[in-house]
C-alpha cells in the first residue's frame, strides 16, 4: 500500500510540504538560494519551525532578493536580531548577507542554479529507499557541494545541510518508493 514518507507525519503544513514542495526539482537560481538560506537557518531545529516562520522570513528577507540583501550591514542586522518572526542567530544572519554575495559571484561566473545542477550532470539523482532509516544525512556528494559552496564564499553549508537542501530541491528523489511522491517525482526529472 502506498503512503507518505513518514517524516512529515500528520501536521497539515508539513503534508502540503511534503506533497508539493519537498523533491520538486527547482532550477530557478534565486528560489534555490532562498531554499539554502532556508536550510542554513533550519540547523539545529526542526525543519517544521523554517516552515512555520517561512512567510515571516520572506518578509523579513524582502523576497530574498540577493542583490538586496548583499548591500545590508549592521543596521539591517540588528533590526532583524529584534524581528521575532524569524530565528534570531547572528551567524545565520551574518552568513545570509554573504551567502547573498557569493550567489551575485557564481551568478556573474554562469549562475548559481548551474554550479549546483553540475554535480549531478543536471539530472536528480533517483534513489530507491524503503525505510527512513536508508536515508542517508549527508552523502559524498553532499561533503563535495559542500566543500565547493564554501570555497566560494557560502556559510552554514556543511554537509548535513547540503543534503537537506538537496533533497528538498530535488537533486535527490529521496521520496521512499512506496511513497506516491516518489514516481510522480521520478517523472518531473523526466520532463526537463
Amino acid at each position: 500500500m502506498n503512503k507518505r514518507c513518514d517524516w512529515c507525519g500528520h501536521d497539515p503544513l508539513y503534508i502540503a510540504y511534503h506533497d508539493r514542495e519537498w523533491g520538486v526539482p527547482e532550477y530557478d537560481s534565486r528560489a534555490l538560494w532562498e531554499k539554502l538560506v532556508l536550510d542554513g537557518f533550519q540547523a539545529g531545529l526542526a525543519w517544521i519551525t523554517i516552515l512555520r516562520k517561512r512567510e515571516n522570513f520572506q518578509r523579513a528577507f524582502k523576497g530574498f532578493e540577493p542583490e538586496r540583501i548583499a548591500t545590508w550591514g549592521e543596521p539591517e542586522v540588528q533590526a532583524l536580531l529584534q524581528d521575532a518572526g524569524i530565528i534570531r542567530h547572528r551567524g545565520k544572519i551574518e552568513a545570509t548577507i554573504g551567502n547573498a554575495r557569493a550567489w551575485i559571484r557564481l551568478e556573474e561566473r554562469g549562475g548559481f542554479d548551474q554550479f549546483l545542477w553540475r554535480h549531478v550532470d543536471g539530472r536528480p539523482v533517483q534513489n530507491t529507499w524503503r525505510n527512513m532509516s536508508e536515508v542517508p544525512a549527508q552523502t559524498d556528494l553532499s561533503v563535495a557541494i559542500s566543500r565547493d559552496l564554501k570555497k566560494n564564499g557560502f556559510k552554514f553549508c556543511g554537509p548535513t545541510i547540503v543534503y537537506a537542501f538537496m533533497q528538498a530541491v530535488g537533486m535527490v528523489n529521496d521520496h521512499l518508493v512506496d511513497c506516491p511522491r516518489h514516481g510522480e517525482v521520478a517523472r518531473m526529472a523526466l520532463e526537463k
